[in-house]
Parts: C-alpha cells; structure tokens; sequence
C-alpha cells in the first residue's frame, strides 16, 4: 500500500480538532474525514466514524495493524505540519 496523496484543510474553529484529512491510496482509493485530533499526549488521527445504535463510535475505514497504522499517522501528521508552516507563512506576508 502506498499512500500517494494527502490533502489537509485546516479547521479555524478553537478546539481539540485541528484538520481534516482525505488520503489517497495506490492513486485507486480515497479515504475522506480523517481527523488530525490534539490530545493530551499531542496529536494524532482519528479514522472516518459513525455512531452506532448504542450511542457508540466505530471507525467505518481504518487499517488493520498498528504499523499501517503507525505509518499513516506520521504521513498525515508531517502533512498537517506542513500545511500549518505553508498557512503560517502565508499569513506573514500580509
């Protein structure tokens, strides 16, 4: 599995939800509504979810080891970093 496209938009509202993200894989699948999440322990990625009967969340797509895991969630974490530096910047030039 390659990861060959990551695109941020950042959220402007105060909160603990910094962007959401949509991922391409192999240029054949998307994955829209990941959330890059700060928590207590710094930020990470909460996969697209829906509530359930009971009144719980379950992911609707999420990988199937921790390692994919792992390694989606450094990819879209560098990508929201970079998109917060790019925003950054641009917002000094005004």
């Amino acid at each position: 599995m390659n990861i060959t496209d990551v695109r941020v938009r950042l959220v402007d509202k105060e909160g603990k939800m910094k962007a959401v993200v949509s991922v391409t894989i192999d240029d054949e699948f998307v994955v829209h509504d990941i959330k890059v999440i700060e928590g207590e322990n710094g930020l990470f990625i909460a996969m697209p979810s829906r509530k359930s009967a009971d009144g719980q969340y379950r992911d609707i797509a999420h990988p199937i080891n921790s390692d994919t895991r792992g390694a989606m969630q450094e990819l879209i974490l560098q990508k929201y970093e970079q998109a917060v530096a790019e925003g950054a910047s641009a917002g000094d030039d005004n």
